[in-house]
Parts: structure tokens; sequence; C-alpha cells
């Protein structure tokens, strides 16, 4: 089902949640749980124990929300690049190209996210927002995208930010300095609170497209709009000015309120430890709308679908950014084992010596989040963590290949940092340009990539039986 043309408007990709749903359901990837499993900690213990393997659909929470809530829907990098419409090794060229070319979105007047109207609220008694991780300081909206406006140009900006519920109609989050909070302090400085919503169970292109690096005043729901080939539908919120995806599940409208902080965490992030406690930003809620058959999607923390949804994107940005100065750079890859932020992988198409070398540095200064980075030839399959490693173990040498930062900005969750400050390192596991050919050549047997076995493997196990046939 794959577009042959990955920087095309396609037909057969960016699914809706429910068409995405359905498709893992026909092809046994999609669990069903009992009834009544409950929110704190079981329905995440089930779908942390199937992550990768199958989305798992969990009715009636703790027996008592009619509303069910599904986990594990693009926790496989295959099935995201399948709800795009896309084969696997384009999934990176897809997505750069709904970046560079966004689709503003539509304004509709009637949606199914606007089915049911709630002015009076209690978070905890209206929706199922489980409790994932054993020190996780209570329930977190986890999937849901907080969109917001800047108060100066009205343009909006989505993002994914940690969502603790804190009372009745009070919401802590956790806002990293980036753009939702650059539009906060815009507000704040005026004694206004930022009108902002949180749509919870959007299709996966809508998801993947709130994880990506653009500049600041680029609204991500055009980057939906172009990832699907045509313009988002929006709705104006119920009580404010901010634009939702009509087709979403489930809107929580509300404020983010001006000079207050209230305690939110710990809770369990990316690099699989907890975020830590502190004084953070307070949303206060004014409504909630959903569909009258709503689902609530939640991402359990640091598993393959949180992993991938924040690798993807940054894949694709890092590409681009390398790909400026070193057109010799194929492809790359951020590994799960760096928690998909941490350990960057580059196919890199050797013309110099030394390359290699500046090619880890571009990496660094694409991203901050990168901490170490292996630069292989393009002979390595940089998606198999045991290739890389060989690349390492045959052509790479520390006196001569590696390359150390100190003192350098990275992730203020990882926990081995000073605040987020810490040492970078690289790896050129490229070979040298003016090598002798058979010296890292290597082995193959001819034939065996097009042997086919069933041919000749008779699937019989009695080999004593075998050998007597043949004398």
């Amino acid at each position: 089902m794959a577009d042959s043309n990955p920087r095309s408007g396609n037909t057969h990709g960016a699914l809706s949640l429910r068409q995405w749903l359905d498709r893992l359901s026909a092809r046994g990837e999609l669990a069903v749980a009992r009834d009544g499993l409950r929110l704190r900690h079981e329905i995440a213990a089930v779908a942390h124990k199937l992550d990768g393997r199958q989305a798992t659909f969990f009715p009636r929470p703790d027996g008592a929300h009619a509303i069910p809530v599904i986990s594990g829907i693009v926790s496989d990098r295959g099935w995201m690049a399948e709800a795009l419409g896309v084969a696997q090794d384009e999934l990176l060229a897809r997505f750069q190209h709904a970046a560079s070319n966004p689709i503003p979105w539509k304004e509709v007047g009637d949606a199914p996210a606007q089915e049911v109207v709630h002015t009076q609220i209690d978070l905890l008694r209206q929706l199922p927002i489980p409790t994932h991780n054993e020190h996780d300081s209570g329930a977190y909206i986890t999937a849901g995208l907080l969109i917001s406006r800047s108060p100066e140009t009205g343009i909006q900006n989505v993002a994914i930010h940690r969502c603790q519920i804190s009372g009745k109609n009070r919401i802590g989050v956790l806002l990293l300095p980036r753009h939702t909070d650059h539009y906060y302090r815009m507000a704040e400085k005026d004694g206004k609170p930022l009108q902002m919503a949180i749509a919870i169970g959007v299709d996966p292109a809508t998801l993947l497209s709130s994880q990506a690096i653009v500049p600041l005043d680029h609204d991500e729901l055009e980057i939906a709009g172009a990832l699907h080939g045509r313009p988002l539908e929006v709705v104006k919120c119920t009580t404010n000015e901010v634009r939702v995806p009509a087709q979403a599940e489930i809107v929580i409208e509300g404020r983010l309120l001006a000079d207050e902080r209230e305690e939110e965490g710990p809770f369990g992030e990316f690099p699989q430890y907890y975020g830590e406690r502190a004084r953070r930003h307070v949303i206060e809620v004014d409504a909630i709308t959903h569909r009258r058959d709503a689902v609530f999607h939640t991402i359990v923390g640091g598993g393959l679908e949180h992993l991938l949804l924040g690798a993807i994107p940054r894949e694709a940005t890092i590409l681009n950014e390398l790909q400026r100065s070193f057109p010799g750079v194929r492809d790359v890859h951020l590994a799960l084992g760096g928690v998909g932020r941490y350990h960057l992988y580059v196919k890199l198409d050797k013309r110099q010596n030394g390359e290699g070398k500046n090619v880890i540095l571009g990496a660094f200064a694409a991203h901050y989040d990168i901490k170490h980075v292996v630069v292989v030839d393009t002979d390595v399959d940089i998606h198999d963590p045991q290739e890389v490693e060989w690349a390492v173990a045959t052509r790479f040498q520390a006196d001569r290949d590696l390359v150390v930062i100190g003192n350098s900005q990275g992730s203020k969750l990882d926990p081995s940092t000073d605040d987020g400050v810490g040492a970078k390192m690289g790896l050129d596991a490229t070979i040298p340009v003016d090598a002798p050919e058979m010296k890292y050549k290597r082995i193959r047997i001819p034939g065996e990539d097009t042997l086919d076995l069933q041919a000749v493997i008779t699937g019989r196990q009695d080999w004593r039986g075998a050998a007597d046939r043949a004398a």
C-alpha cells in the first residue's frame, strides 16, 4: 500500500483514528482487554506488556467509565509509515516534505468533537485518565495535543506536554522553554491567561505532526494537513478562540493561568526515569467536549509509542540540517536504545577523510538533545544496532576517531547531566577513503540474497532417514 512518491499527497495513508484502529484489528494487532481493568497502573501494565506488538483497547475502565481507553496505536515504526501511506524507508522524506509544504486548515461549523459539551467540570469523573508508573504523582493526560494561540498574531502552536490532574478543573503542566511557553510569557507579561485546548484521540498523522521541529509561528495542524494531502478540518472551541481538530475524540478547553504555579510531578518520562517534582504552570478547565462514543488515548511514559513519536520528526529535521552541509549524508536514525533522543546513527557516503568528524559536529548542532553520534558507511544498516556495533568494532579506533565535547547543552531529563549540561561523544566508524579495497571488504556468500529456502529445505526432521536415503 506504499505511495510510490513520498512527496506527493496520498490517498491510501493518513487514516483517521477509527480507520487505523480497524486496520490494526483486522490484522490481529489490536488486543481487546476484559472490561473493568483499573486505571491506576493496571491499564499501563497491560499496554506496556504488549508494547510494539499490539495496540490495546480497554472497555469500561475501572468498571465505571463508559469511555474506553486505547494505547500503543503507533508503537511500531512500520505502523506509522503504513498509517501515512508510505514504505518505511520513505517515512522521513514524507515528513520532510509535509513540514516544508504545509496546507492551511479548513474551519467547519459542526464537529464530532463537540457532540457532547460539559461546562460543570470533574476531570476524573468525566474522563478515564490513567496513572501509569509506580511513583507518578497521579493521573496524567499523556497523549493530548496542547494547542495554544499567539496573543499577538493568533497563529497556533501544537505540542504534547505532560498534564497532571490536580483538581476537578485544574491541570498541572510542564512547559519547557519552547513555543507554548513563549506564547504563555507573552500573555503573562500583560497579566492575562493564555487560551488553550487539549485535543485527545487524533489520527496518527495529526499526532505525529504535533512533534515537528519548526520555527515559532508555524502551526503544526497545517503539517497534519500536508500529511493528509488535504486541509485538516478544525472547529472553534466553545469557550475560546482556539481551533482544534474537528475529528478529535475529546477536547479539554481552558486557560493557562497567569502568575500561578502549583506542585507537579514526579512523572515517568521518556528516558525511563522520573521527571522531578516542582512548581509548574496551571491550566484551569472551562469545558470538556467529546464525541458521543468517544475513545480516550493514553501513551505510556517511556514506551515505544512515546519514543517513536519523538524520534521520527527529529530524524527528519536532523536529516534536513545535515544534508544542507553534507550532501553525502544518506540517512539518520535515533536509536531506541538511546531513548529516541540521545543516540544518533548517521549513514554517510564519505568522499574525504575527516568528513565523518565534521558530520558529528553538525549533528550536535542540529539538536541539543543529541548526546552520542556514530557515523558509518553506506553498507551499514543504521536501523540494526548489531550492524552499527559491528562497524564500531571493526572500523573505529578511539585514539584516532573519537570526538568528545565537554560542558555542552543537553537534555535536562538526562539524569547524568548537571541540569542539562554534560559531555557529548562522536565515533567516526567510517572506512578511510584511501584504504586498500580488500582491507574492509565485507564477506558475502554468493546467492544468499536470492535463495528460496522453501525450495531447498524439505521440512522433515528425520536426519537419520535422510542420511540412509542419501546412501
